[in-house]
Order: structure tokens, then C-alpha cells, then sequence
């Protein structure tokens, strides 16, 4: 029963917070703290769940990503979306092989998560606060540069904590996407580098897992995509008339109570 409730609990988190600009892992770690689900063994739940949400993103977009793949042998267009994607994916990949180890044994802490939470909140309120221009009103518009910088702004959420939804939507802002299309951008993105990091991550550590795990990973599963799917959708519509400003605020909360917690 003590591993329904985690289960259940954890997947309710990562659903909530994958798209959000504040961070799934961070969240993660820190609510596993709070229960005692710790160790090796809760990095394999808090890594394979991410696959529920990503999935969300999948159904969510389910026509046009199945316009992109049909249309792979005779559209340039198509081949044109997952080459702009492949290259903005890249930077992050290669990285994420380097530090993976050190990560993995340095950075999963409550105080990095709280400190990526702070800083992260702090490039919110600068891109916010600059005079940026949004000439770009569609993913199909993206160009190559602009998928770069947005991979290497990608990069940032290796630093659990800093979240990936934050790192690549102000990347996209700052180089001239707006704000729906920086948002979908970084969903599609989501797509290749979180199956990527998920099986990865799987392939080094499932020897972590215990048996009749595949249950509780299976019910948490089931649960970040249901929650991440209504996620996604509140999100492309919070974005349309908002600004990012309101999760700087509760980044900036939470990464202070976080400290309090641990330090006082």
C-alpha cells in the first residue's frame, strides 16, 4: 500500500509539472525526499515516469506529428520539421552523455533542485523584462539557427531543478519565436529528448529496481500521462494571453522554503 501511494503521488507530480517552466525532476526529488523514496531506485521511478507525460504530448499532437511522419517520404516540409528538430535535440544529447555520471551521482539533491529553482526564476524575470521581438509565429517556421540556440538553451536542464520546459521556451522567446510557438516548439522537443534520456537513464540503472516494481511504475505511468495531457492543454492556453512571470514567483517560493527546510 506504501508503494501505491508513492506511485500514485509521484506520477500526480510529473504530470503536473513536465511542461510547466518549473520543473518536473526538481519537484520529483523533492516530494520523494519528503516521503522517504530515495536512492537509486526512486531515480529509475522518477526517470521512466517522464515516459507518461512525453506520451501525453503525443496524443495531444497526435495529427500533426502523423501528417510529419507520413509525409517524411514525399513532403519537404516534413523532412525539413524533424531535421530542425534532430539539430536543436543534439546539443543537449551530446552533453547529457558527458555529465550524465556526474550528474546522476552530484546534482540530485533537494539543495542543487533548490538553487536551479532560483536561478531559473531569475532568467524568467530577465527574458521577461527584455524588449524581444516575435517574428516567428509557427514551428513550421523555425529555422535552423533558432533551433540551435534553443538546443543549446536545452542544455541548462541538465542542472536538475533548472527544468527543461523553462530552459527551451525562453530560449525560443529570446531568439525570435513568440510565445505559443516557443511553447510548442519546446513540446515537440520534449518528444526526442526525453525518450532519449528515459531509456538511457533505464539502460544504466534498472538493475536498481525491485520486484513487482513494474506495477507501481505502471500505475504512476498511467497517471502522468492522464495529468500531463490536461497539463499541455492548459498551458497552450494559459501562454496565449500571459506572461511566465507568475512560475518565477513560485520558483522563487518554493527554491526558499527548500533551503529553509534544509538549512533551518
Amino acid at each position: 500500500m506504501h508503494m501505491l501511494w508513492i506511485a500514485l503521488l509521484l506520477g500526480l507530480v510529473e504530470g503536473l509539472t513536465e511542461f510547466l517552466p518549473i520543473s518536473s525532476t526538481g519537484h520529483l526529488i523533492v516530494t520523494s525526499a519528503l516521503v522517504g523514496f530515495e536512492g537509486k531506485r526512486a531515480e529509475v521511478f522518477e526517470v521512466f515516469i517522464q515516459l507518461g507525460a512525453i506520451l501525453a504530448v503525443v496524443w495531444e499532437f497526435r495529427a500533426k506529428l502523423t501528417s510529419v511522419v507520413t509525409g517524411l517520404p514525399v513532403r519537404a516540409q516534413s523532412r525539413r520539421f524533424v531535421l530542425i528538430l534532430l539539430l536543436a535535440f543534439l546539443p543537449s544529447a551530446i552533453v547529457g552523455l558527458l555529465v550524465h555520471d556526474y550528474i546522476s551521482e552530484h546534482l540530485f539533491s533537494t539543495t542543487t533542485v533548490a538553487f536551479a529553482l532560483i536561478g531559473g526564476a531569475l532568467l524568467i524575470f530577465l527574458v521577461e523584462a527584455l524588449p524581444l521581438k516575435h517574428g516567428t509565429h509557427d514551428v513550421d517556421g523555425v529555422i535552423w539557427k533558432q533551433a540551435l540556440w534553443i538546443g543549446l538553451a536545452q542544455c541548462a536542464a541538465l542542472w536538475p531543478g533548472f527544468s527543461r520546459s523553462a530552459a527551451t521556451i525562453l530560449g525560443g522567446l529570446c531568439v525570435g519565436l513568440d510565445r505559443r510557438s516557443a511553447t510548442e516548439f519546446s513540446f515537440f522537443l520534449a518528444i526526442p529528448t526525453m525518450f532519449a534520456a528515459t531509456f538511457y537513464d533505464l539502460y544504466k540503472n534498472y538493475q536498481h529496481l525491485e520486484a513487482g516494481d513494474g506495477l507501481w511504475l505502471s500505475i504512476a505511468f498511467v497517471v502522468s500521462f492522464v495529468v500531463g495531457w490536461a497539463s499541455v492543454r492548459w498551458l497552450l492556453r494559459f501562454v496565449s494571453t500571459h506572461s511566465f512571470q507568475v512560475f518565477a514567483w513560485y520558483r522563487l517560493a518554493l527554491g526558499g522554503a527548500i533551503l529553509a527546510w534544509v538549512y533551518l
